[in-house]
């Protein structure tokens, strides 16, 4: 009697750009961390915007079962298109290396160098996790309206700010030059009109690294949560920034917040400028509608 003993194999998409170079230098380490653990591993590397997309759909034709991201938010959203374009049920991994990591943070990989998040990964529970469409492309954890793109159109003009400064230098320097559009939020149930600073339309709890919009957010509940931050004058928002990273804000009253499944976002004055999971998207339209899939995609969550 023989027993056959099953390999379980990694297709690892790898950002190298990733953590100014540091997922590029924690190659080699994670290969390693995955076959000590018995498991085969494969390696393909992004050479730009939306490559991960490609490699993750091609390693689903290929049968891959288990992709990780090596990367970043942006190396995720990547990836997990690929995985939800794709007609398989791949697991989708993490091993985080980047600014924000607002996705794994929900993984329990969150702060694991690469050696510890592999062997968290490799014991890793399947889980269903809702996902999100707008502007004919997914997303798995925020997309958002009015200052949040913003903020990200001026850090990606200051790609030498490092950690904390890489975020709260952006919002400061922002702030003082942004003007709060016209939103028309509709969602079922709920229908508001104004000027608004903000519109985060969130699948997990933080967003943009260390701000907390939607603190009871749950991924697999069915539900986006989206926060409605109001104009507000200069002394109220410095005073919300602290309450959003601590996600104590939802008593401010210039700050709304509704679950639901779907959602349109109109602009009359002026066309929508998009952050989706982070990367900055300006689909040259005054309407769009964000809807969410419940359970569409397969995530490993550690234990």
């Amino acid at each position: 009697m023989y027993l056959v003993c099953r390999v379980l194999h990694a297709h690892i998409i790898i950002n190298p750009a990733a953590g100014r170079g540091a997922a590029r230098r924690a190659e080699a380490p994670v290969c390693r961390a995955f076959r000590a653990q018995g498991w085969a591993v494969d390696v393909a590397r992004t050479e730009g915007p939306g490559h991960g997309q490609e490699l993750a759909a091609h390693a689903v034709s290929q049968g891959a079962r288990h992709v990780v991201a090596v990367g970043g938010d942006g190396t995720v959203h990547d990836v997990a298109n690929g995985l939800l374009q794709s007609d398989g049920d791949a697991a989708l991994g993490v091993v985080p290396i980047g600014s924000g990591n607002d996705f794994a943070k929900m993984l329990g990989v969150y702060r694991h160098d690469p050696a510890r998040a592999v062997a968290r990964l490799v014991t890793a529970q399947s889980r269903r996790f809702d996902a999100g469409r707008v502007l004919n492309e997914w997303f798995v954890n925020s997309v958002g309206f009015g200052f949040g793109p913003a903020v990200v159109r001026t850090r990606n003009a200051m790609p030498n700010l490092r950690g904390f400064l890489s975020y709260m230098v952006p919002i400061l320097k922002t702030f003082f030059k942004f003007e709060p559009p016209l939103f028309d939020v509709a969602a079922p149930g709920f229908r508001e009109r104004g000027y608004m600073m903000m519109v985060e339309v969130c699948n997990g709890t933080t967003s943009g690294g260390s701000y907390r919009f939607a603190p009871d957010a749950d991924p697999a509940d069915g539900k986006m949560d989206v926060c409605l931050i109001r104009r507000v004058s200069l002394p109220r928002f410095l005073l919300a920034i602290p309450r959003v990273m601590r996600g104590t804000h939802l008593g401010m009253r210039e700050v709304a917040l509704i679950k639901t499944a779907k959602v349109v976002i109109r602009s009359p004055e002026q066309p929508l400028v998009v952050h989706v999971d982070g990367e900055l998207r300006e689909p040259g339209t005054n309407e769009c509608t964000v809807v969410l899939e419940r359970g569409r995609l397969n995530v490993l969550v550690a234990r």
